[in-house]
């Protein structure tokens, strides 16, 4: 680690992994000056943002003085949105067929009724998509045949399969355009993507993980007291084997503390398909290494991610020697204020956001879950959470019936 002379600014490199997001990573930056300077009033300390001192990959810099102490980060997010736009340029009929295929991968695995032993918010929001598109095809049909009906009995029969085609790929097409108030369409393409081979990454996700091992390493090297990797909803088993990768590469003698914090992870969802044994393997591998620490947040409140479940020992027979993640809870009903809590509780995207948010219900002191304290403080992950115990009400049963490593 490097020197922190008396006065030092403490120095931190951010890396942040988003999850399925087709968004360009100025809506990160945006939400991080937004609620960091919320946060910064409720909490009584200093934060500001800064454009970022070098060029390549899409960041910003923070300075603050939080306890008393001078810090800087940068913040870099680790963006794959491309490949997530790429996949979801699907026709009408494609995403349907997606969504048949994506159902047979979970409901012919097996998966989905190991998963339904876990959390029931985030098995609620997968067959939300399914059933929400299955009901909207039956909109679309039922409009089409009255269309059908309507005009084969004004003319005769004859162009009244031409408008009832019509009509059905009318009202999908206004559906999907309209999907940003209901998400159905994004989640299924998104559920899709993991799917797609059994729990596997496909190609061209593999080769920008390894990029992003590549950037992550580099940092290592670099003037830090802290390399900090941020993984949030499917960024979260991204960045398990991406650390790991790095990890089993070896890492330089004299470096910066490396830490990793996952936020809202959903990595059952992918764990427990028959071919995520590399995912399996890293999380395995990950858990046992003393070259990190790993912090796992999520909330009951939160009904998209699998909260308070373990994503090692629900995925794998715990290996001897396993010390991370420690588990705990952002308790939305407890951090954030009634009022807020009430806006909030049934905005379910939203609340799958909370835990880059401001809480304005916190205590304000140290060891409490403070997205802002956590990046832009001057502790380290590992000792700003050491006394922490495990949340009690986590779940460490392992339920997977594909439990293989290599």
């Amino acid at each position: 680690m490097a020197d922190q002379q008396q006065g030092q600014a403490f120095r931190r490199k951010v890396f942040y992994l988003p999850g399925y997001d087709p968004f360009h990573p100025r809506r990160y930056r945006e939400l991080y000056r937004k609620e960091g300077t919320e946060q910064a009033r409720l909490s009584g300390y200093d934060l500001r943002l800064m454009p970022k001192k070098a060029g390549g990959p899409y960041g910003w810099r923070v300075e603050a003085r939080i306890e008393g102490q001078a810090v800087q980060t940068d913040m870099e997010v680790l963006v794959w949105s491309d490949i997530v736009k790429g996949s979801m340029s699907e026709t009408i009929p494609a995403t349907y067929l997606q969504l048949l295929r994506t159902a047979w991968a979970y409901i012919g695995s097996g998966a989905l009724f190991r998963l339904m032993r876990l959390r029931k918010g985030p098995m609620i929001a997968a067959l939300y998509p399914i059933v929400f598109l299955l009901l909207q095809l039956v909109v679309a049909l039922g409009l089409g045949w009255a269309g059908y009906r309507l005009v084969a009995h004004g003319l005769h029969w004859v162009p009244g399969l031409p408008v009832a085609a019509g009509i059905l790929w009318g009202v999908l097409y206004w559906f999907r355009k309209k999907d940003n108030k209901v998400f159905a369409w994004y989640l299924m393409h998104d559920y899709a993507y993991s799917a797609q081979l059994k729990g596997a990454n496909p190609p061209e996700l593999e080769a920008r993980m390894f990029d992003f091992g590549k950037q992550i390493r580099a940092a290592l090297d670099g003037d830090y007291d802290e390399v900090l990797v941020i993984g949030h909803s499917s960024g979260a088993h991204l960045g398990v084997s991406i650390l790991a990768d790095l990890i089993r590469e070896g890492l330089p003698d004299t470096r910066p503390a490396l830490s990793f914090l996952s936020l809202g992870h959903v990595v059952p969802m992918v764990s427990f398909l028959p071919g995520a044994t590399r995912l399996r393997t890293d999380l395995a591998y990950l858990c046992t290494r003393d070259e990190i620490a790993w912090i796992d947040v999520t909330a009951p409140g939160d009904g998209c991610a699998f909260a308070l479940c373990d994503p090692v020992s629900v995925s794998v027979i715990p290996p001897a020697g396993k010390r991370w993640p420690l588990v705990i809870s952002a308790a939305f009903t407890q951090t954030l204020s009634p009022a807020r809590w009430r806006e909030l509780k049934r905005r379910w995207f939203r609340l799958h956001f909370q835990y880059l948010c401001a809480f304005d219900n916190l205590s304000g002191q140290p060891g409490e879950y403070d997205y802002f304290r956590v990046t832009a403080g001057p502790q380290l992950l590992g000792a700003r959470f050491a006394g922490r115990s495990p949340s009690k009400s986590r779940i460490e049963q392992t339920v997977n019936r594909y439990r293989n490593v290599a």
